[in-house]
């Protein structure tokens, strides 16, 4: 049977806006699916939601369809997408009115049964994340065009796949490499070089977006059209495999996965085979994430330049801690960001910065009190006294939490919150009374609703334990060098968890990462992930190591805890890091 030729054309709420015409013009394709939905995209679309209860979806995706659509309709491709958010009949009631106006007859499905934040007052938005068989469902009855809500990122793509070749729900080898292929997709050009470690490696100014050419045994190879730029290889392809990932067992509401099963095959330029995957009944719950108020927050960037930067920042916090304890906030932080140089020759390069951060359920606390005192420094404080942007009243922030309800009929009782917070206080958590139960339906073109549902075998997840460890490499000389000259890396967010995934290029260097990079070693070389719990797991098919940091986000993206809230960089801080490195591998 012909290979399902299934292309990305968004990774993220307000990826590139010509992707769509570009992977409809720029080679075969069977299925487009764009991924719009992250945790913090969640909480926007919420608060979008409270100010329009019509919105709730991403208002981009008709903009981008409006000009595409009727090419889509000529070529015969389907077109599969989360942008829904928390309104996907409002989106898909959008998109029929689109087509009724262009004169495109398309035929539009849609997938709903997520939301959930009725039996959890007081979260913005508490969302299930569904599978691909609604998706798969509202295609076999002939939708061009489904819109789902918070589905996992691979359902994208093992909802067409499903369609075209039949799967059944206990079809875990297939679904399960699949899924694996919707893994690399999912954040777009991620896979054909964007945010690659070695990126030097190609032409990565404009990557194109990645497709996959997914067989009947459930095997793919990941690719991209010709003449995009970029470049796909076993590199870019094992890096976002990595990517927000924990151990060997890869769960989801369709499968869980085997990572520590999948190869990867180089088939040609361009061309990665994912080959051998295994996959397991899923387990018996879902994930629900649930996007709250946390409460609200203020910030001030004090700028110190040239001499006396620690007596300087100081004098700062001495001269605010008066305001901070008349009203004190919930949280104080102070952080000074030494980038300044001596004897620079640029005025930003011989200024070091020292941010405060402050948070407290009340906006007042943070708010103006706090603002002024700031303010009033101005001409009473360090020589050279300015700051980076004036301090505001104080903005609300979000919490992301995840909890674990059966996928369907029986009641469950889950931690929430208590109801809608007030324009400037936030609540504090209790235990609700109300059960909690899913029920994934497919709307289809006609305006049929057909349940979806769940598997009929589960399976609960359980640690794989790690495999051997390969043979170290022989004794010989080693040098001090940056950990990246021999490996790569991508990091990435779990609510309040990072991941590191590590991988070596070749096989020395694989049985030298092995034994060298442990748990200890990452803890000493990132040093806030001391006091956290580090987890590493050990991916041999992949050469790589994979370390999850507990608690190393706090309360997630929204909630803005450190310097780069989504650990996008924590990776490549990590290959920045020095060891000593046997000199056969540099």
């Amino acid at each position: 049977m012909k290979p399902l030729r299934i292309g990305n054309f968004s990774g993220f709420y307000g990826d590139r806006s010509d992707a769509l015409r570009e992977m409809l013009t720029g080679g075969e394709v069977d299925v487009l699916t764009g991924d719009y939905l992250a945790e913090l995209t969640m909480l926007i679309l919420a608060r979008d939601r409270l100010k329009d209860p019509s919105a709730g979806y991403a208002r981009t995706f008709p903009r981008r369809l409006e000009d595409c659509l009727g090419l889509a309709h000529e070529r015969g491709v389907r077109i599969v997408t989360n942008a829904g958010g928390l309104n996907p009949a409002g989106l898909a009631g959008e998109i029929r009115r689109l087509a009724d106006r262009l004169g495109i007859p398309v035929r539009v499905a849609h997938v709903e049964g997520d939301d959930l934040t009725a039996a959890y007052p007081g979260t913005l938005a508490a969302h299930a994340y569904l599978g691909g068989f609604g998706i798969a469902e509202c295609l076999r009855a002939g939708a061009d065009v489904v819109v789902t809500g918070r589905v996992t990122d691979a359902a994208l793509v093992t909802g067409p796949a499903a369609a075209h070749f039949g799967w059944r729900p206990d079809d875990h080898d297939r679904l399960a490499g699949a899924v694996a292929a919707g893994h690399v997709l999912e954040c777009g050009t991620q896979a054909t070089g964007g945010n690659y470690a070695f990126f030097g490696e190609g032409d990565v100014r404009r990557p194109g977006f990645p497709l996959a050419e997914i067989h009947a045994d459930g095997s793919s190879v990941i690719t991209k059209h010709p003449g995009t730029g970029g470049f796909v290889d076993v590199g870019t392809v094992t890096a976002q495999l990595l990517y927000e990932t924990g151990g060997a067992r890869y769960a989801g509401p369709d499968v869980t996965a085997r990572l520590d099963t999948v190869r990867l095959v180089q088939e040609g330029p361009d061309r990665v085979r994912i080959e051998g995957v295994r996959g397991e009944a899923p387990p018996p719950t879902l994930k629900v994430g649930l996007n709250r108020l946390g409460g609200f927050r203020n910030e001030v960037v004090f700028v110190l330049t040239g001499l006396d930067i620690e007596a300087k920042a100081a004098l700062v916090r001495e001269q605010l801690a008066d305001a901070l304890a008349k009203s004190p906030p919930g949280e104080v932080r102070w952080e000074l960001v030494r980038t300044d140089r001596a004897d620079a020759d640029t005025e930003e390069t011989a200024s070091a910065l020292l941010r405060l951060v402050v948070r407290d359920p009340d906006q007042q606390v943070v708010g103006r009190a706090l603002s002024g005192a700031a303010v009033e420094l101005a001409l009473a404080s360090y020589p050279g006294f300015h700051v980076l942007a004036p301090p505001g009243k104080g903005s609300p922030y979000g919490v992301f939490e995840d909890v674990y309800v059966p996928h369907v009929g029986t009641p469950h009782v889950a931690a929430t919150h208590e109801s809608a917070p007030g324009v400037d206080t936030v609540p504090t958590a209790h235990v609700p009374t109300a059960p909690v139960s899913v029920s994934h339906v497919a709307v289809l073109h006609d305006g049929r609703r057909v349940p979806v549902p769940p598997p009929r075998e589960t399976r609960p997840l359980a640690v794989v334990p790690d495999p051997p460890l390969p043979e170290p490499l022989p004794p010989g000389p080693t040098r001090r060098a940056p950990l990246g000259l021999v490996v790569g890396a991508r990091s990435g967010d779990k609510g309040g968890n990072a991941n590191v995934g590590v991988w070596a290029r070749s096989e020395d260097a694989w049985r030298w990462l092995a034994h060298t990079l442990t748990a200890d070693t990452f803890r000493r070389l990132i040093p806030e992930s001391r006091d956290l719990p580090v987890t590493r797991h050990l991916l041999p098919n992949l050469r790589a190591v994979n370390f999850v940091v507990e608690g190393i986000l706090g309360a997630g993206v929204a909630a803005q805890a450190r310097f780069d809230p989504q650990a996008k960089a924590l990776g490549e801080w990590l290959r920045s890091r020095h060891l000593d490195i046997p000199e056969a591998l540099l």
